[in-house]
């Protein structure tokens, strides 16, 4: 009687509105000290403050904070409060591109690299993550309706599965990567928007059947797909003509 009748702001049982509520509150979190709203060193609304904003109890929103603190994206201060952590340039860095053999490495690493992301990103993905990718998307399927090809939603498409596998080396690689990535992916535009409309409609399925994957939790079916779209731009790119990288 009186033990089911839980209300919502406390989050309901705990098995699943409290988990639920503080997985909002998390995610909501997380996307703002993302998006820069509170910098680094910056401290956090006072807890009384944010269980107000966000409409749910204390031990609801210190869970979410307890999971921003497991991923060092906050640190407490005894009697000060929650505060963001300074981030750490990383160190991790390539040289430019200079070859087309470069290109033809940087493809071989991307097999490696985002064919196990998709795997993880389809087990550990959430909503906010899969609507990043939604997002790339629909901006790839505008310019694909426009016979265009647009490097930037692609990358994005690319980096939001990186992110879903909520391992920061992933990300971090990827946009290390970054430019040596859009030297492929502005080569593989261009010979896309030649061969014409099918060929960039089949590129937008490619993408939408990693999307469906990953949000299917399908892993193994995510890690072949993203295998099998990299492989065919790589090969829409050199065709017969891969080169011995032998040393």
């Amino acid at each position: 009687m009186d033990q089911h009748n839980n209300s919502p702001q406390d989050g309901g049982p705990a098995r699943g509105g409290r988990t639920s509520l503080s997985e909002k509150v998390y995610t909501s979190l997380k996307q703002r000290i993302s998006r820069g709203d509170y910098g680094a060193n910056e401290k956090l609304p006072a807890e009384k403050d944010l269980s107000v904003q966000y409409g749910v109890s204390r031990p609801v929103l210190r869970a979410a904070l307890e999971q921003l603190r497991g991923e060092g994206l906050i640190v407490s201060r005894q009697g000060a409060g929650n505060f963001v952590r300074v981030k750490r340039e990383a160190a991790l860095g390539y040289t430019p591109v200079e070859t087309i053999a470069d290109i033809q490495r940087c493809y071989e690493f991307r097999l490696t690299v985002e064919v196990d992301a998709a795997g993880l990103a389809a087990q550990r993905r959430n909503q906010a993550v899969l609507d990043e990718m939604l997002e790339a998307l629909d901006l790839l399927s505008d310019a694909t309706g426009s016979r265009l090809h647009r490097e930037d939603a692609d990358f994005a498409f690319h980096l939001a599965i990186a992110r879903a596998t909520n391992n920061q080396y992933y990300a971090e690689t990827l946009k290390a990567l970054r430019d040596h990535i859009y030297v492929g992916m502005k080569m593989h535009g261009d010979a896309l928007m030649s061969d014409g409309a099918a060929a960039l409609e089949h590129v937008l399925g490619e993408h939408r059947a990693i999307f469906e994957a990953i949000r299917d939790g399908e892993a193994e079916t995510a890690r072949a797909v993203m295998r099998a779209h990299v492989t065919h731009s790589r090969e829409r790119l050199f065709g017969g003509g891969m080169l011995d990288l032998s040393m």
